[in-house]
């Protein structure tokens, strides 16, 4: 529970993690029937990037800092939904805010949508509780976000996204996610998860992709951002989204996003991505 995340927030896992969270909701709002979105590790939903964490890290200066300049045509068409979702918090809340998932979920959801933001943390669950449990169509839950997890599905509502973003302070939680995704895809079936992970070990991950390749009844998204050398295992050179029951829509524009965000955010001219199916139909 030491983790805090206003310390990375805008940096380039962000920028991956929260594009593509934008792209799977508008995906998803293409229906008028109602959706819930559950965020398991919710943090506090809003980030001062002037407030001295931020700056003491400068991490955003690489991530949302970057993206000032456009980027191609196509891209930007992706990207858009995700720019105005920035620029709409910046004109609520002040112009060095950046959101995190919470705050990004509370500027798509429709009236007919639910939100439930769930945060262990005592502190940055208060935040984020006086930040958007007073909106109607959100709740704000102090719990474990794996405990939530399996009590919170599956929802009235019968469409819509988990999103599972842990700190990763504990051993084995990369190999939890597996689990858990896998345990919750059974009392689920039809719901879309997404899960974050940071990229260090790539043997890791690999292992993680193989069991849920081998174990998923659904199809899957293996999306990762390299903006460094993945050969040294001591740093954070990259990040990942794993996506069970994508839109169809999202490995096509992860193809296009990625490779851009990829040489715009590369540190020391090193940036690659990887866009893999797996699953039954991969």
């Amino acid at each position: 529970m030491n983790y805090r995340h206003a310390f990375h927030a805008g940096n380039f896992a962000d920028v991956m993690k929260h594009a593509l969270l934008v792209r799977i909701l508008v995906y998803l709002q293409r229906k008028e029937t109602p959706l819930r979105v559950i965020d398991t590790h919710a943090g506090v939903g809003l980030y001062d990037l002037s407030a001295d964490e931020a700056e003491r890290t400068g991490e955003w200066a690489e991530g949302i800092g970057r993206l000032d300049a456009p980027f191609s045509p196509g891209v930007e068409e992706i990207l858009t939904p995700y720019r105005k979702v920035i620029s709409d918090v910046r004109a609520r809340h002040g112009k060095t805010i950046y959101p995190g998932s919470p705050g990004i979920v509370r500027e798509l959801l429709r009236r007919q949508d639910r939100g439930v933001f769930v945060e262990l943390h005592p502190a940055d669950h208060a935040v984020l509780n006086e930040a958007f449990n007073a909106v109607a169509n959100l709740k704000v839950m102090h719990l474990d976000g794996w405990t939530a997890l399996h009590a919170l599905i599956p929802p009235k509502e019968k469409r819509g996204l988990v999103l599972i973003d842990p700190p990763y302070e504990q051993t084995g939680e990369l190999e939890r996610l597996g689990t858990e995704f896998l345990t919750a895809l059974r009392k689920w079936p039809t719901g879309v998860y997404a899960g974050w992970y940071p990229i260090k070990d790539v043997a890791a991950v690999d292992a993680a992709a193989e069991r849920l390749h081998a174990g998923s009844a659904r199809p899957g998204l293996r999306l990762e951002l390299y903006v460094d050398d993945p050969r040294d295992p001591a740093r954070l050179n990259g990040s990942g989204l794993f996506v069970l029951n994508p839109p169809w829509s999202l490995k096509a524009e992860a193809e296009v996003l990625l490779p851009a965000l990829a040489e715009r955010l590369s540190r020391g001219g090193y940036g690659a991505y990887r866009c893999e199916a797996f699953g039954p139909s991969a």
